[in-house]
């Protein structure tokens, strides 16, 4: 199957540190694929590499099989949605407003928003459960509900690229698992999925293919149960794993000392 992104040898320094040295990864189309690894091992300077928003040493993003340099910001921006980490709020705009920038690609500037957009904004808000507070401040509004709020943002976009990174961290448990099915959701309608993960169990519950990363470099990918083997738990995390049977008959990861 034809990559909708990949990176091909792609270098990016932090002065003389590679954040990212000589990766190679790609998403497919239809497929949620989890970049895992912990704190400083080049997971959120991967997204932003693949955006265009750091510059490589080395290397080439292609989206689509053409190089993203030659994309066009605005075409950059109908072709990738992004939802960085950060939920902090500086804008006293109504949710319903936030989620609207993510139709700003598809219209020229300074004109309406056009039916098309409207319902593309209550679609992605009725998606991540965000309806209730569409009309309340984003400044007034908790920290999950604005990461449901801003997901929506970048659901909006209908982009056929959707990268998100750390997007669980600000939700209940409850969220959670709903934030990983509508994600798995959005895969299944042909998007190419990425998401950053801290949470082991749920990547792997989850994800179709996982990327495993440590000091800028791919230790493993694959299936979950191939790069979330032994010996590479063991190396990036020092924690071993149970893999336990549930009764729907799916395996389910429980992380461990070794």
């Amino acid at each position: 199957m034809r990559a909708a992104l990949s990176l091909e040898n792609v270098t990016v320094r932090y002065g003389a540190r590679a954040a990212l040295a000589d990766v190679s990864v790609a998403f497919e189309a239809g497929t949620l694929t989890g970049l895992v690894g912990p704190n400083g091992a080049g997971k959120t300077t991967l997204l932003r590499a693949a955006l265009g928003l750091l510059p490589a040493q080395s290397g080439t993003v292609r989206v689509f099989d053409r190089p993203l340099a030659q994309y066009s910001p605005d075409a950059r921006a109908r072709a990738i949605a992004y939802l960085p980490q950060s939920t902090e709020a500086h804008w006293p705009l109504v949710a319903r407003r936030v989620v609207a920038l993510g139709r700003l690609p598809h219209r020229p500037a300074f004109t309406r928003i056009a039916p098309t957009d409207e319902a593309a904004i209550d679609k992605a808000l009725a998606r991540c459960d965000a309806l209730a507070f569409a009309d309340r401040r984003l400044d007034e509004i908790s920290a999950g509900e604005r990461a449901r709020v801003l997901l929506a943002r970048a659901l909006a976009t209908v982009a056929p690229i959707l990268l998100v990174d750390e997007p669980a961290a600000h939700l209940d448990p409850a969220h959670q698992l709903r934030l990983m099915e509508l994600l798995c959701e959005e895969a299944r309608r042909g998007t190419a999925v990425v998401v950053t993960l801290h949470d082991l169990p749920l990547a792997a519950r989850y994800c179709d293919r996982l990327v495993l990363l440590k000091n800028g470099a791919v230790v493993s990918s694959g299936k979950p149960e191939e790069a979330l083997n032994d010996a590479a738990l063991a190396h990036v995390f020092g924690v071993g794993a149970l893999r336990v049977q549930d009764a729907a008959g799916a395996v389910q990861l429980v992380i461990r000392p070794i």
